[in-house]
């Protein structure tokens, strides 16, 4: 618990229900902070021309973050931190994104089944002029899969909105020999670092 709480709630600039998921299991009051339709939120997730996977997911959520200041300045809401996260996967150091389609989806898990790769996450918190960022890096080892497993899973829609087309807490989970790193980092928040960042912005939870 933070020494001096300075705020009762948080806003999250997220539409991940797993991210809302990871912060009530903290015991953390928070308010969405979400995008309007004027805004184009997924253009921020663009991948820059030989971006390493770290610079890339800090980057983008300090984008985010930035996003969201805005946002909450043009609403009039009242002032407390702001919190943005965002997830990528790299294998060696090509990004695997949310993909775009079933056949991209499919692509990408036939790459990444036998083999091992790394989960980024970036997690940022802001104030009015501070910022604090931190990049959880995890590692994740598929076991073989068969190809009518991936498109029995590509099939289901599970791929469709995720970095690299999986989810760590859905039937993924199956394909999955060892993990090394934050399990909550893999699913797009880490604790760890989290409770960190709250803690030195006097949050309470």
């Amino acid at each position: 618990m933070p020494q001096q709480a300075l705020h009762d709630f948080i806003y999250l600039a997220s539409q991940s229900p797993r991210r809302r998921q990871l912060l009530e299991q903290l015991g953390v009051r928070y308010e969405l902070l979400l995008p309007g339709e004027d805004e184009d939120a997924e253009a921020l997730e663009a991948v820059l021309p030989r971006e390493a996977p770290a610079a890339y997911v800090e980057r983008v959520t300090r984008a985010k973050l930035d996003a969201a200041r805005r946002r909450l300045r043009r609403r009039g809401l009242p002032l407390a931190p702001i919190l943005c996260s965002d997830t990528t996967v790299a294998l060696g150091g090509r990004i695997f994104g949310k993909p775009a389609d079933a056949a991209e989806a499919a692509e990408m898990l036939t790459r990444l089944a036998g083999r091992e790769h790394r989960v980024l996450t970036a997690v940022a918190l802001g104030g009015a002029r501070r910022t604090e960022c931190v990049v959880n890096l995890s590692r994740v080892r598929f076991a073989a899969v068969a190809s009518d497993a991936i498109a029995r899973y590509v099939a289901s829609g599970e791929p469709m909105g995720k970095a690299g087309a999986y989810a760590i807490q859905s039937q993924a989970a199956a394909w999955i020999d060892r993990i090394t790193g934050s399990y909550s980092g893999i699913m797009g928040l880490p604790l760890y670092e989290t409770a960190q960042l709250l803690q030195r912005f006097g949050v309470r939870y």
